[in-house]
């Protein structure tokens, strides 16, 4: 295997590795910020309960999350290296922001949340876990900054003598119409992934404790974080549904090919459909007029391509070209510089598919919330070990849902390592070449060994994450411990003045 596509393999792999755990400590830190915020002001001890249960999973979600970032961060500079010399100037900016503002911030507060239980202030220790939660949302929000300059590149000049791009407004770049429209859409949709998360663990531990007998700790402790929960999923799912369409529309204007390729759209038309399901070859030459010949789109919802790209459902305004008439613009723009075999359409399988993926996995969070809603409803309890399927069924969909919609956005770009801004002075396409020996297709020496034992370390650190999580799931919210009066010996016969040892805050 070429060192190039090593490369690639290898960045793929730990980028939607590492985002299995990003939207779940976004997301699942502000609902135990919630949920510490309810106990603080209901002085209920089952919030306290439920939010040192949840706690617990995400510290280890955090810290496999840390763990699998900074891997990204070395790839960069080591796999990348010429992608960091052309675009670092601006790319690296927002990515020491984030470093220095917000993961600095979120990890200082998190270790005081975590070793601050009765010995900070409620108060105090309360504005730590929102502390973390606001720097894990505004974390997301710089590295969004860096990533939408790869989709929309602002605020930087192309020095031809250096050869490379060169950042001359910082404040354009955070303000990056793609961010303004794609960090909305992924908190959003890391507030899914939180909620189901909880809604989920919580619906199976009501379910478990009515079947044990135990309907109290269903009705005090798991329900009302399933209510948490299920309300997040709710808020979340309308907030996907408005910034998906914002984010559609503003996609279709500055790549218009990943907005064909997604629908598998050969030849533009008025009024184009949505597909639910395309049979055929989808990886036919773009460009050839009987590339489409032989697909057939079933399950179509007229004119929802249209309305998503352009806001219109008919006439002259709903126009979305095919990939075959965007191949045909670019070659007449960029032939000459690239040449005019240059295919500039993303692999419509992928784009296709992953796209479908994205929208379907999504759903399995929202079938789990009606159902939750309704038979927990006034007060109730259930024992079905159908609603008890279900919520494990659809606790892994969202994480699914992020990770294609994740490599939609990516592939999706392709050819272009910085999609170009078409009309725009100032701004500037890259194609970054191959390093040398991938492009004359040499192999890499070793390279096959140690992806192998890179994909099996991956591997490694999931079963450790899995067992974790799994470990303090099934432990369930811990017992709170029997308040004394104070000046009493303990039952050992110490005295309760004594330090008490840390036990990771619990």
């Amino acid at each position: 295997m070429e060192a190039l596509e090593l490369a690639r393999w290898q960045f793929g792999i730990t980028t939607v590795y590492h985002y299995i755990f990003v939207p779940l400590t976004i997301g699942l830190s502000t609902l135990v910020a919630i949920m510490q915020t309810i106990w603080f002001r209901t002085k209920n001890d089952d919030w306290l309960r439920i939010t040192k249960f949840f706690g617990k999973l995400l510290l280890v979600n955090f810290a496999i999350g840390v763990v699998t970032g900074i891997v990204q961060e070395f790839q960069f500079g080591m796999n990348w290296s010429e992608y960091s010399r052309f675009v670092g100037d601006v790319f690296g900016a927002p990515l020491a922001m984030e470093a220095l503002a917000a993961f600095f911030v979120e990890s200082t507060f998190l270790g005081l949340w975590i070793f601050g239980w009765e010995k900070l202030p409620k108060k105090i220790h309360l504005a730590c876990i929102w502390m973390v939660a606001f720097s894990t949302t505004l974390s997301a929000y710089f590295i969004l900054a860096a990533n939408s300059f790869m989709q929309h590149p602002v605020g930087a000049v192309w020095n031809e003598e250096l050869g490379r791009a060169q950042m001359t407004d910082i404040w354009a770049v955070l303000t990056n119409p793609t961010t303004l429209v794609t960090f909305p859409h992924v908190i959003t949709a890391a507030w899914l992934v939180g909620g189901t998360f909880v809604a989920a663990i919580s619906g199976w531990w009501i379910v478990r404790s009515v079947r044990k007998g135990d309907t109290e700790t269903a009705k005090r402790v798991y329900r009302p974080a399933a209510y948490v929960g299920l309300i997040a999923i709710i808020f979340a799912g309308l907030g996907l549904a408005i910034t998906g369409d914002q984010q559609a529309k503003i996609m279709y204007a500055q790549q218009p090919g990943k907005m064909s390729a997604a629908e598998s759209l050969c030849v533009g038309q008025e009024g184009a459909p949505f597909s639910i399901l395309t049979i055929g070859n989808l990886n036919g030459t773009v460009g050839d007029p009987a590339a489409c010949d032989d697909l057939m789109h079933l399950f179509s919802v007229p004119n929802l391509t249209s309305f998503l790209a352009t806001g219109h459902f008919t006439g002259p305004e709903s126009y979305v070209p095919g990939t075959n008439d965007v191949q045909a613009d670019f070659t007449e723009r960029f032939g000459e510089e690239y040449g005019t075999d240059m295919q500039y359409i993303p692999n419509l399988m992928i784009s296709y598919w992953s796209f479908r993926f994205m929208i379907g996995f999504a759903a399995f969070s929202g079938a789990l919330a009606l159902w939750g809603l309704w038979v927990l409803r006034k007060g109730r309890v259930t024992d079905s070990k159908w609603f008890s399927r279900m919520a494990l069924v659809a606790l892994p969909a969202p994480f699914l849902a992020n990770s294609f919609g994740w490599i939609f956005t990516e592939m999706g770009r392709q050819p272009w390592v910085v999609v170009p801004n078409i009309g725009e002075d100032g701004v500037f396409a890259i194609t970054l070449p191959p390093p040398e020996g991938a492009a004359t297709g040499a192999p890499s020496r070793g390279g096959s060994g140690s992806m192998t034992t890179f994909t099996r370390l991956c591997g490694a650190l999931a079963v450790v994450w899995f067992k974790l999580m799994r470990k303090d799931v099934l432990s369930g919210a811990p017992e709170l411990p029997v308040p004394t009066e104070p000046g009493s010996d303990s039952e050992d016969g110490g005295d309760n003045s004594a330090v008490k040892q840390l036990d990771f805050a619990y």
